[in-house]
C-alpha cells in the first residue's frame, strides 16, 4: 500500500502507527518489530522509528486486520520503502491566507476543501456535458487564438505569431461567433466547455482566465432557452446535494437559495421605472447617452468612469434589479445596446427597442446569458456599427467591425438560440465560496504571478547560496 504519511505514532520501541492518505482515503498501518519478515528487524525499527516523518510517501506491504477497537488496519510483514520523503516541514493546518495563495500545494495538503472543490467542478463539466449530449449537442473546440477577438464587449489579450509574419493575434474573449460558423456550416446542436480570456481586472467575481460553457441550438426560441436552462440548474443542484454527505461534506450548501421552477423574470426596463418611479429616456435616440447623464442626475445616482451608454445601464441593473434576484431569477429584455449579437424587437409595453435575451441571476450574481442569435448580415452590421459609435476604444481593443462573421452570417444562418453560462460561478455557488480565487486550484491571475515570482526568488536566493 503507497500513501502519504499524515501522523505517525510510536507506542514502543517495537509498535508503530502510522495514517496514511491517498486520494482522500486514510488507512491505518501498523508495525510490528516481531511481525517484520527480515533478517534485522530490531535494525528496521530504530531505523523507522529515526527517520519517518509527516508528509512521507512509504510503501508498506502487510495483510489487513482489525485493532482491538475494530478499526481496519494494514499489519505490515516486510519492511517498509520510502517511496518520496518530505523534505519540508508539514503542518497540520496553514491558516496564513498570503502563504496559501502562494504554495497551493500546501493548502491542498492541509485543508480537505480544496479536493472537494476540485471534484465539485468536475461533477459540474460531468453534468453538463452528460445533459447536453442525451440532448443531441455535439461537443466541440474552436480556436483560442483570433485575430480579432469577438462575442463579447470587453479587451483582449494580444500576442504576435512570429511563423506569420508577425500578425498580431489575441486570445479569445469568448467561444461565441465561431461556434456560430459551425452552425452556418450545417452543425444543428454544438457545445463548448473550455476557457476564455479578458484583459480586464480582478476581483471576488473576475478572473482574466475563466471557464465557461456555451451551446447553439437551431430553431430555439428564447423561451426554450429559459426552459432548458432551469431544468439544467435544477437538475445539477439536485446531483450536487445528493453526493455532498460524501463527497463534497466541507463545503457549504446553498440552502437558504429556493432552486423551484419556474424561475422569476423581471423584465429589464419596467422593473427599473418600478423600482426609481420614473421612465427611461428613448434609448435608441442619438442623445440617448445624454438623456441617460440627466436621468442619473435626477436620480442623484454616481456616475461611472467613462460612460457609455452600455456601461449606465448597467449601473441602472445593478442599482434597481439585481437586489432582487436571491433566488433563481431571470432578467429579460435588455435594451438592445446591452446586446449588439441577439435580435431585437419594439416591446410593447414599454415602447423600446429590446433585445430576446434572458439572464439568470442567483443572489445578485449572472450565471447565465441566453437569447436568440441575430442572424440577418445587414442587421448585425447595424448593430456592430451601434457598438463601435457606443464603445469609442473598441477599435483600439480589436473590437472594429468583424467582416469575416458579416460574411459567414450572408451564408444563411438559420434562427439559433445561444447560451453560455460562466462555470466558476457555479462552482462558487455550490461550495459557497464568495471568491473566485477560492474555486481556482492557483487562485486568480495575481496569485498566479505571485506564485512564478516567489518561485524566481527562491531560486536566486538557492542560487547565491552556492
Amino acid at each position: 500500500m503507497l500513501g502519504r504519511v499524515r501522523s505517525v505514532r510510536t507506542i514502543s520501541s517495537k509498535l508503530m502507527f502510522f495514517d496514511i492518505e491517498r486520494a482522500g482515503l486514510n488507512l491505518q498501518i501498523m508495525v510490528e518489530q516481531k511481525k517484520l519478515n527480515t533478517t534485522s528487524p530490531a535494525e528496521v525499527q530504530q531505523e523507522l522509528r529515526r527517520v519517518a516523518h509527516v508528509g512521507d510517501w512509504i510503501y508498506f506491504q502487510g495483510h489487513p486486520t482489525r485493532t482491538k477497537s475494530g478499526q481496519l488496519t494494514l499489519a505490515t510483514t516486510s519492511p517498509p520503502r520510502w517511496i518520496a520523503p518530505c523534505l519540508q516541514h508539514l503542518p497540520d493546518k496553514a491558516g496564513n491566507a498570503e502563504l496559501l495563495a502562494r504554495y497551493p500545494h500546501l493548502h491542498q495538503l492541509t485543508s480537505k476543501e480544496p479536493g472537494e472543490i476540485l471534484r465539485l467542478r468536475a461533477t459540474i463539466y460531468d453534468h453538463l456535458r452528460k445533459s447536453l449530449s442525451q440532448d443531441g449537442f455535439l461537443e466541440v473546440e474552436t480556436p483560442m487564438f483570433d485575430v480579432r477577438a469577438g462575442g463579447a464587449i470587453a479587451r483582449p489579450f494580444e500576442t504576435v505569431a512570429n511563423e506569420l509574419s508577425n500578425t498580431p493575434i489575441r486570445l479569445r474573449i469568448a467561444p461565441e461567433l465561431n461556434l456560430k460558423r459551425l452552425i452556418v456550416g450545417g452543425q444543428d446542436r454544438v457545445f463548448e466547455i473550455g476557457r476564455a480570456f479578458r484583459n480586464e481586472g480582478v476581483d471576488n467575481t473576475h478572473n482574466p482566465e475563466f471557464s465557461t460553457c456555451e451551446f447553439y441550438q437551431v430553431g430555439a426560441t428564447l423561451s426554450q432557452l429559459i426552459e432548458r436552462t432551469e431544468k439544467l440548474v435544477q437538475g445539477l443542484h439536485a446531483t450536487i446535494e445528493a453526493l455532498r454527505p460524501t463527497h463534497f461534506s466541507h463545503l457549504t450548501a446553498p440552502d437558504t437559495i429556493d432552486f423551484s421552477a419556474p424561475f422569476k423574470q423581471l423584465p429589464f426596463i419596467p422593473t427599473i421605472e418600478e423600482a426609481c418611479g420614473r421612465n427611461l429616456p428613448n434609448l435608441s435616440t442619438p442623445t440617448a447617452t445624454d438623456d441617460v447623464l440627466a436621468f442619473f442626475k435626477e436620480l442623484d445616482i454616481p456616475v461611472p468612469p467613462n460612460p457609455t451608454l452600455p456601461r449606465l445601464l448597467d449601473v441602472l441593473a445593478e442599482t434597481y434589479i439585481e437586489p432582487l434576484c436571491v433566488n433563481p431569477t431571470f432578467i429579460t429584455s435588455h435594451p438592445e445596446a446591452l446586446s449588439p449579437l441577439s435580435k431585437s424587437y419594439i416591446d410593447p409595453s414599454s415602447k423600446q427597442i429590446v433585445a430576446a435575451r434572458a439572464e439568470l441571476f442567483i443572489n445578485g450574481r449572472e450565471y447565465v446569458n441566453a437569447y436568440e442569435e441575430e442572424n440577418s448580415p445587414f442587421e448585425q452590421r447595424r448593430k456592430f456599427q451601434q457598438q463601435l459609435a457606443l464603445q469609442p476604444d473598441a477599435e483600439d481593443s480589436g473590437k472594429g467591425i468583424d467582416e469575416s462573421y458579416l460574411e459567414v452570417l450572408e451564408w444563411g444562418m438559420p434562427p439559433t438560440g445561444g447560451w453560455g453560462c460562466g462555470l466558476d460561478r457555479l462552482v462558487m455557488l455550490f461550495s459557497g465560496k464568495k471568491r473566485i480565487a477560492d474555486v481556482l486550484p492557483f487562485g486568480t491571475l495575481r496569485n498566479v504571478v505571485s506564485i512564478s515570482k516567489n518561485n524566481v526568488e527562491e531560486a536566486k536566493k538557492a542560487q547565491e547560496g552556492k
